[in-house]
This record gives structure tokens, sequence and C-alpha cells, in this order.
């Protein structure tokens, strides 16, 4: 198989050098005879023609070892004369030569075919190969989503190895290009990933394939964007989270609580102590982190309102027992976040279990020593009561309520503190009833002052010598003047203050009494009393305007004239009895069974307003509305 290979290759070679017809013509020759159905002699003696015409064995015939220079090893035209030699040496006889020559053609047949086989072998190898370059080259573009490439060649012609070694630069770059690609995808990838672990809480970014069927740049873009989208998120967590995190800070520090073990409890990495290397930004941290500040602003809220109560109840103690100053200072945080709010309060441990507890303990200091001072407190607390009752005009047995306090302290069959809490409610009631009885107070302060002036006007009326030039007559007249105006504005008074009493006494289903005697009352006898006085008045008119026509008469007819030795002396008109009810109902007024003096506004008692003697100077007085 060499030799015949190596005789093939040498006429190969001599065809080239020698411009002579081809080895290989024998073998073609020998084809072609034998698809023509020639005799097998014929073929024989053909061969050995071709043989002995054959350039190469023109040589060998002619003594000449042709050696291949390509090789440079013994040709098959030697090999072909030494046989022959031997077939003589041996006598082989012409059968078994020409049956050895036809082995050797068809031998040479079998190795032309093995080669054209191969050669169409190779050549569907490269078509293949090519056409894989252009798939692998359009699949390249679509991937990386480019429509043309510079370094793609664009004529399709030449050989297929040309062909290929056009396309192969092309491919190399693109490859790369991929491969940057690739990476950046990766990188992208790999940071959305993180993220999206971050978020979850997970942290695992676990393994991913990129998907190489579409690298294009809109996709990269795509990625970048969705990548922005969470790092926005990122950023806007990461800063609710630090805002969760402030908050639970300050309201730690209010309430006196460690702050590094609460957000440890949390999550590890929101405690700075911890060297982490980024802080928490998960579902469950942010949802923790709200829940835990709900719970700190609830446990704020409450402490506070503890404190408060607390704060309201020194207040109430130290009033009661009249504590100084400097036993007040001391627990001055507590007492100054009576009226805060919640938000108001940010001072580091001003709602601390201590502060709370301190002020707790000074409350059951204070209660037991209220407990001790009790009939002390109980007697200020029956005073205040007193005293409003006694602005209110409101007439009670204060001696009795007094005696009964001090038999339920001394008998111990009640509590001290529930004792104090029905004083402050009874304290609170007439409070309630001295402010809805204090519009009818005011319209009675005003009547009774309208009524005095009412008595010194009729007094002041009833004196001759009032307009003489005595010192201070000026200074009365003008009282006069406003006496009588006020005078005139009683009856409407009157009626306004009757009025407002029913309303009242409907409205509360009881009597308003004026120091303990019923106010309607009142009004109705100083109705009867005001008429029965202008009656009076206008008998007296009459009387004096008979008397006055009677002695014009009788100086008419007898001339009488008054005497020189007897002056003229002044008549006074005497006091009617209207002017004493008058003044009874004033007084009367402005009694009460306490002390049996007047009370005024400021529940002070006054001794009664006297009537004002006739040659009597005033201060004028505004007139009241």
């Amino acid at each position: 198989m060499a030799s015949l290979t190596t005789f093939i290759t040498q006429r190969l070679y001599l065809q080239d050098r020698l411009k002579h017809a081809p080895f290989s013509s024998f073998v073609f020759s020998l084809s072609r005879q034998k698809e023509r159905g020639r005799p097998e002699e014929l073929r024989i003696q053909n061969l050995k023609k071709t043989l002995i015409q054959s350039p190469i064995a023109g040589y060998q015939m002619a003594g000449v070892d042709v050696q291949n220079p390509l090789l440079g090893k013994t040709t098959c035209g030697s090999l072909l004369l030494q046989l022959q030699k031997i077939w003589d040496e041996v006598g082989e006889s012409d059968v078994e030569r020409d049956k050895m020559l036809l082995q050797l053609e068809q031998e040479c047949l079998n190795v032309y075919k093995r080669k054209v086989e191969q050669a169409a072998k190779s050549r569907a190898h490269l078509l293949q190969a090519l056409a894989d370059s252009k798939l692998e080259l359009s699949t390249l573009l679509t991937s990386l989503g480019e429509k043309s490439f510079v370094g793609t060649p664009e004529k399709t012609s030449g050989t297929i190895k040309e062909q290929l070694s056009a396309i192969a630069p092309a491919l190399e770059q693109l490859w790369k290009q991929k491969e940057e690609r690739v990476k950046k995808f990766e990188d992208v990838q790999t940071q959305i990933q993180k993220i999206r672990g971050e978020i979850s809480g997970t942290n695992d970014q676990g393994s991913f394939k990129v998907d190489e069927s579409d690298l294009s740049l809109k996709k990269l873009d795509e990625f970048h964007g969705h990548l922005q989208e969470l790092q926005k998120e990122k950023s806007e967590r990461l800063n609710k989270v630090l805002e969760f995190v402030n908050i639970v800070h300050d309201i730690c520090a209010v309430l006196g609580v460690d702050f590094y073990d609460t957000v440890t409890d949390i999550h590890p990495s929101l405690n700075d102590n911890i060297d982490t290397q980024s802080k928490s930004i998960s579902n469950d941290t942010l949802a923790r982190l709200a829940k835990t500040v709900v719970a700190l602003k609830e446990a704020k809220k409450q402490r506070l309102q503890k404190l408060q109560e607390l704060g309201t109840q020194l207040n109430e103690l130290w009033n009661l027992m009249d504590t100084c100053e400097e036993e007040r200072r001391l627990f001055d945080h507590v007492t100054c976040n009576i009226s805060a709010s919640v938000d108001e309060v940010t001072v580091p441990g001003e709602l601390s279990l201590d502060l709370i507890e301190q002020a707790e303990v000074e409350v059951q200091r204070l209660d037991q020593l209220k407990a001790s001072r009790m009939k002390e407190i109980a007697i200020k607390k029956q005073k205040e009561l007193e005293d409003i009752f006694a602005r209110a005009h409101i007439k009670i047995d204060a001696q009795t309520f007094r005696d009964k306090i001090l038999n339920l302290i001394d008998s111990g069959h009640v509590e001290p503190s529930d004792l104090l809490a029905d004083m402050d409610g009874q304290i609170i009631k007439a409070k309630e009833e001295a402010f809805s009885r204090k519009d009818i107070l005011d319209k009675v302060e005003k009547w009774m002052s309208a009524c005095e002036e009412e008595t010194w006007l009729e007094d002041y009326n009833r004196d001759d010598n009032r307009y003489n030039g005595s010192r201070g007559a000026h200074l009365n007249l003008k009282r006069a003047e406003k006496a009588r105006i006020l005078v005139s504005k009683i009856p409407a008074l009157v009626d306004t203050l009757v009025c407002k009493t029913q309303t009242w006494e409907e409205e509360y289903g009881q009597t308003f009494a004026y120091d303990g005697v019923p106010l309607l009352a009142m009004l109705d006898k100083y109705a009867v009393l005001r008429h029965d006085r202008e009656e009076e008045k206008r008998r007296m008119r009459d009387q004096k305007k008979f008397h006055e026509q009677l002695n014009t008469e009788q100086e008419a007819i007898f001339g009488s004239k008054p005497s020189p030795a007897r002056p003229l002396t002044s008549i006074k008109k005497p006091v009617g009895p209207g002017s004493r009810l008058n003044g009874g109902l004033n007084r009367r007024l402005s009694m009460n069974q306490n002390g049996g003096k007047s009370v005024n506004k400021d529940g002070k008692r006054d001794v009664p307003r006297p009537v004002a003697p006739l040659n009597y100077v005033a201060i004028s007085k505004e007139d009241p509305a």
C-alpha cells in the first residue's frame, strides 16, 4: 500500500518535471478498457506496454535508478523492475504475472477511491465548518443585538478555505465582544441579585447563568434600569431604617432603656458596635422596627400618663399640706410635664422607671402624712366650702357639718381618702351652683344698692335746707340726680329679677334663697311695700295740697300775717310708714343668719349700710348698669 502511494506520488512529481503524460493515465486506460468489456489478456498487454512506455520505466530500463527527489526513497517503477527480475529468476508463469498485475491495478483503483472519498469528506467538513461559521456569525450578531459587523466579509466568492479565512477575524472579534458583554451582564445581574437578597433578607446570592441568547445593549440597559430602581429602593429603605433607628434611639433615651440591646434584638446589623458590612433593609427588619417604634411610643404615652397622674397628686397633696417650695423643687422634673404632650417630652431619662418609682414613693409618703393630718385638711376643705356658700348667699349650718366631719374621722368608719374625695365633690357642686346663681346675685346687689339710694333720696327730699349754700350741698344735689335715675330703673330691675329667678327655679327644681330667705318672697314684699309707699306719698301730697288751699282761703278772708316776734320755722314733714318699711326691707336684705351682717361678693362681711343724715355730704357714685 505504501509502495503504491509512493509510486503515485513520484509519478505526479515527474509529470510536472518532464512534461510527459501522467502516470495515472495507464490506470485510467485500464479503467476505461475494463468498462468497455475488453478481454483480460488485452488489458494485461496494455498494462505491460504502458509500463514499458512510461517515462519512469524508460529510465529504469536504461539502468537508471530513479528516486523521488521529494521522498528520497526507491520508486515504484524500480520495484516493478525488481519484481520482473524476480519473476524471471523464479520462472513465474505469465498467468501468475498477469494475475499479480491485475491485483496491482485493483489496489491502485482502491487507493484513488479512498483518496477521493477523503477529499470529499474534507470538502464536506470544510463546507460544514463554513456553514457553522456563518451560522455562528449570525447567532453572535443576533445575540449582541447587532444588525451588521464592520469586519464581516461582504463577498462570499472564493475557495472554501478563503471564505473561512475571511470570516475567522470577524468571529474572533465578535467572540471577544460577547465575552465582554457577558461579563457586564454578570456584573449587573450580580448586583441585582445581591440587592434582592438584601431586600428579601436572605442574602443568598446563589448561582445564576447569563442568558446568552440576548446580550443586546437594549437588554443591558433594561438591567441597568432595573438595577437603578433597586438601588433607589435600597436607598429609600436604608433611609427609612435610619429614621426608625433614630426614633428608637430618642424614645429609648427618654424611657431610660438600653438602645443597643433593643436594636440588636431587631437585627444585629443595626448595632453600630457590631462589625457588619451593611445594615439590614429587609421587609422583616422594617416591620420589626415599625412594631418596636409603636410599642415604644405606647410605653412612652403610658409612662407620661402615669407621671402626670403622680404630678397631679403631688400638687394636690402639697396644696393640702402647704408644703414648702424647697421640698416641691425636688420634684420639678415630675410636675413640669403635667400638661406636656407626648412629643414635647424629649429630655433623656425623663420617663425612666426609676423616676416614676421615686414619684410613687413620694406620693405614698404624702398620703401617709395626709392621714395623720386628716382633721386639719378636712376643716380646711370645709372652710373652703363655707366660703363658697357665703359668697353665693346660701345659708348652711356650718357648725353641724364640721361636727359631723370630725365625728366621721374619729370613728374611723370612713377612709380619709374617700372623705376628702366626697368633700372635693361637694366643693365642685357648690362651685357649679354658685356659678349658676352669679347672674341673679349680681342683679340682687344692684337692686339693693338702688334701694339704699332710694332711701337716701327720700331722706334728702325731706330736708328743707337741701338747697341752702351749706358746704357740700352741690355734691348732694348731683347724687340726688343720679339717685333719681337709678330709682327709676328699680321696677324694670325687679321684673328682670323675678323672671330670672322663676327660670332658675324651674331649671333646678328648688327655691332660690338669699341668705335663707326666698328671693321671690323678698321681691313680692318689696313690691307691696313700694306700692304702699307710693300710696302714702300720694295721700300726703293730697293732704298738703288741701292744707295749702285751706291756708290760702283763710288768708284771703282774715289776711293773716306772720308775727315779727316769732321767726318762721321750717316745718319738717313726718317720715311716713313707707319710709320705715323701706328701711326695714333694706336692713333685712342685708342680714344673714350666720353673723347678722351683709356679705359682699368677696365673701367678706360688712356692717349694715347706714342711712345718710339730712346734711350728709356724699361722694358722687357711678350709675350702675
